[in-house]
């Protein structure tokens, strides 16, 4: 396992001055072990090449293992292929999807990249993965393009063959803290004690610099931990404040349920206080499971990349799922990495549309993205258009073209919008103190 593992836990009232450490890690990512060896997957009757005219690709995520899961992400992407491939396929060719299982391992990531450049894939798509500094490389030198990967990692911002269509943890901690500067006494941010979770406050922090509010308070935890009593008390106290009651904000990844479950046993003495988090750490499953408009997410405020779930914008990706995946339950249309895989499937095939008669492969799908293409996703979405240096690359995220987030809060039980529209972002980060 990489990355920095501590022995405390310390809760800081505000960000340590220790620098911030540049890494390739998002904030938001748990490193965690796993199998050795990636497990790579075809739709049933399908093979890798081209021979035939078919354009293949490849679509990975982690699957059974002791820390985060995206199952829904390579199921969605084979349902896709089943459904477009049922209408005649994209401008003629049929898809192939190939997908692996990258097991939160960086060895297991990096053997997925050399599959896809064994295979032939002209994309990446749709796919999470801790370890952008382990693949992203191997896909370079193989000139695969990368298109709309989770943003869990910061490479995917910096590489010149990585094409994302949300703003990642960034925008997500970002616009989070702008809206709690307006809401929220105290904020105490509970976080992995690791270097990718050393990201996570600067980037809070520039939120609530801009709404004039103070750094929230740091507070430590082991990402792997099976409970958090300790942490959970300390920010209930930090968050009660003198004088206006503030919010917590967990950021642990899979383990923000683990917490929660602390959390609402040491909240008795601290009603006020409310929680805030970041969508993909909480969805409406998360919250049914902690009790609905009774648990301790009632009121709270919830940070995305896109509409709720409930919006008729998902129309066209709910289609797909009813016609050729109902009833697989790794597919949940609320989960942020279909709704990804779903955006990033919908630029490709635009991008594929876009070569008319010409050759489908790696180099040209490149070639059209650096092109200029911009891509219109129904309003999921800012029109896409991927630069290799974009607005905010002096702050280190060149290729962050989405800097739109939407605001979500839970009321009654359900996650519902808590303003019309997106929310930019953009000047706020270029105000972080990230690097």
């Amino acid at each position: 396992m990489t990355g920095r593992r501590r022995t405390r836990s310390t809760f800081l009232p505000t960000i340590t001055n220790r620098p911030v450490r540049a890494t390739v890690r998002t904030a938001a990512a748990l490193v965690a072990g796993g199998s050795l060896v990636a497990g790579c997957g075809v739709i049933p009757g399908t093979t890798g090449g081209s021979g035939d005219g078919s354009i293949t690709v490849m679509t990975w995520a982690p699957e059974d293992t002791k820390a985060t899961n995206k199952p829904g992400m390579p199921a969605f992407a084979q349902a896709y292929a089943r459904w477009v491939n049922a209408r005649g396929g994209i401008n003629g060719h049929r898809l192939k999807v190939l997908t692996c299982n990258d097991h939160n391992d960086s060895v297991a990531a990096a053997q997925c990249a050399d599959r896809a450049a064994e295979e032939n894939v002209v994309a990446v798509i749709g796919s999470y993965s801790q370890f952008g500094d382990t693949f992203l490389p191997s896909l370079e030198g193989a000139g695969i393009p990368y298109i709309g990967g989770y943003g869990v990692t910061n490479s995917e911002f910096t590489s010149p063959l990585s094409y994302p269509v949300n703003g990642g943890q960034p925008t997500l901690l970002a616009g989070l803290g702008k809206e709690l500067a307006r809401r929220c006494g105290p904020v105490a941010l509970v976080r992995p004690d690791s270097i990718a979770g050393d990201e996570l406050p600067p980037l809070l922090n520039s939120g609530l610099k801009a709404g004039g509010h103070r750094a929230a308070g740091d507070q430590l935890a082991e990402e792997d931990a099976t409970e958090y009593s300790g942490q959970s008390g300390r920010a209930l106290e930090y968050a009660a404040g003198p004088t206006q009651t503030g919010c917590v904000v967990p950021a642990l990844g899979d383990r923000t349920t683990t917490f929660m479950d602390s959390f609402r046993r040491s909240r008795d003495d601290y009603a006020g206080v409310r929680t805030a988090t970041v969508l993909g750490s909480v969805d409406q499953t998360v919250i049914n499971a902690n009790g609905g408009a009774s648990g301790p997410y009632e009121g709270s405020y919830i940070t995305g990349w896109y509409p709720v779930a409930t919006d008729p914008r998902w129309d066209g990706m709910k289609k797909v799922i009813s016609e050729q995946a109902f009833g697989d339950n790794r597919i949940d249309p609320a989960d942020a990495g279909v709704q990804t895989t779903w955006i990033a499937y919908t630029v490709f095939k635009k991008v594929v549309e876009s070569l008319g008669d010409d050759e489908v492969t790696a180099d040209s799908v490149r070639e059209a993205l650096n092109g200029g293409l911009k891509v219109s996703t129904g309003g999921l979405t800012p029109t896409l258009r991927w630069k290799f240096q974009d607005v905010l690359a002096a702050v280190g995220f060149p290729r962050l073209v989405n800097r739109e987030v939407t605001l979500q809060v839970v009321r009654d039980g359900r996650l519902v919008a808590a303003r019309k529209g997106f929310i930019d972002v953009t000047k706020t980060l270029q105000n972080a103190e990230v690097n």
